[in-house]
């Protein structure tokens, strides 16, 4: 349980990242497809810039954590806790800053199999530095956290060594006072995309603060945890459809293709389906085993029991939300808040209704028609400058001669 309740400020901040680092995906797509390969290293560049800002400020959330679940009355050994392991957390948050960035950069370019070597290398080091720290030097949950970060700053270093090697010639020109300009647009959009993906899905980290209000807060937040990483392992399934389809839309919107970009959502929101249609029979079948792969408390075991049911439909929803919209977490919690639970599942029935009727409704000629009008916008904008700068010089010569 020490390590439960510090997901609050983790996952906040881990959600606000991916709603920032979903407009370098979309800049650094439209561009490739495009074929203004220049501009993505520039994206880049400008993402860090954001985003750098955007941790120094969360890492006081962090630093500050133990006082801050005090104010809000959480229990005292909660909040003692969060003094020992928020700290280890500051490491993390910057590692997701350049690696999201980062993934979103490559995944716009095809590099997907780069990326797919650098994860499963860090998966191994972080297995074996976890056997190592925790079951040979017995440090417990700060070799964990050691472990973690490690491994994941290797993955970091490893992508800086590719893209700035060179191995990324046609988008990497290295570092560029022009990413520095324009900000103010990339601003708006990374705000608006983590706005909107905080709303969608900060509720589920509130259902856990709430948890830790409860009498039996131990047994709350330990349910809660094992109906989140039953989430996170099939949710992974989904991001890599969610990737998939982000990329293809926007390279197939960057070359002005709109029935592309329209056919690769149908598919993907039918494969999505398809895959939650398999999961959500496995949770009906096995519902009453699952537990007992995370818990041997009997106590724990039967209140993730009783949420079997709902935990199935969650992860058929779940199949079809974040390909639309962007990566969705959902969360299960004990009886004791099952009211919670279902008016959570009734927003996000809503919601994924509103984004099927959104998506279909979608003119896509008209959103390449907004590009391209957005490219010849640019386009005159850096004309009136360019002939602005030269009648100046023309003048100052004038003047000198």
């Amino acid at each position: 349980m020490n390590t439960h309740q510090n997901k609050i400020p983790t996952c906040l901040f881990c959600l606000l990242q991916l709603g920032l680092s979903s407009a370098t995906e979309t800049l650094c797509g439209q561009a490739f497809g495009a074929k203004q390969y220049h501009m993505m290293g520039i994206y880049l560049q400008r993402s860090w810039i954001i985003n750098i800002v955007v941790a120094t400020v969360m890492t006081l959330v962090f630093i500050f954590a133990t006082p801050i679940f005090r104010l809000l009355g959480q229990e005292e050994e909660i909040a003692a806790a969060c003094e020992k392991y928020s700290l280890w957390f500051l490491p993390y948050i910057y590692y997701l800053l350049f690696s999201r960035s980062i993934q979103m950069y490559l995944q716009a370019q095809l590099k997907n199999t780069v990326i797919g070597w650098l994860s499963a290398s860090t998966f191994v080091i972080h297995v074996l530095l976890s056997w190592i720290f925790v079951s040979k030097l017995h440090l417990g949950t700060n070799g964990a956290m050691g472990a973690l970060t490690i491994s994941t700053w290797l993955m970091v270093i490893g992508m800086f060594v590719y893209v700035f090697g060179g191995w990324c010639p046609q988008t990497w020109k290295g570092f560029t006072m022009a990413a520095f300009s324009d900000l103010v647009p990339v601003i708006k959009l990374s705000v608006s995309s983590g706005v909107m993906l905080c709303l969608e899905l900060w509720y589920y980290c509130i259902v856990l603060l709430v948890a830790g209000y409860l009498k039996n807060a131990t047994v709350a937040i330990s349910a809660f945890s094992i109906c989140l990483n039953i989430n996170f392992w099939v949710l992974m399934i989904f991001l890599g459809l969610f990737g998939g389809a982000s990329v293809r839309v926007s390279n197939e919107l960057g070359k002005g293709n709109a029935e592309a970009a329209k056919f690769a959502v149908n598919v993907v929101v039918i494969t999505g389906v398809l895959i939650g249609l398999v999961f959500w029979i496995l949770c009906l079948i096995f519902g009453r085993d699952i537990a007992y792969l995370f818990t041997s408390d009997e106590e724990v075991a039967e209140t993730v029991t009783s949420l079997s049911v709902l935990l199935a439909f969650s992860l058929l929803l779940s199949s079809v939300q974040p390909v639309l919209s962007g990566k969705c977490i959902l969360c299960a919690m004990m009886t004791l808040v099952i009211g919670m639970w279902i008016g959570l599942m009734g927003g996000l029935i809503m919601q994924t209704l509103a984004l099927i009727y959104i998506t279909c409704r979608t003119d896509w000629s008209e959103q390449v028609d907004k590009r391209d009008n957005l490219i010849v916008k640019k386009a005159s904008e850096r004309i009136n400058r360019w002939s602005m700068n030269s009648s100046q010089e023309s003048n100052q010569s004038s003047s000198q001669a």
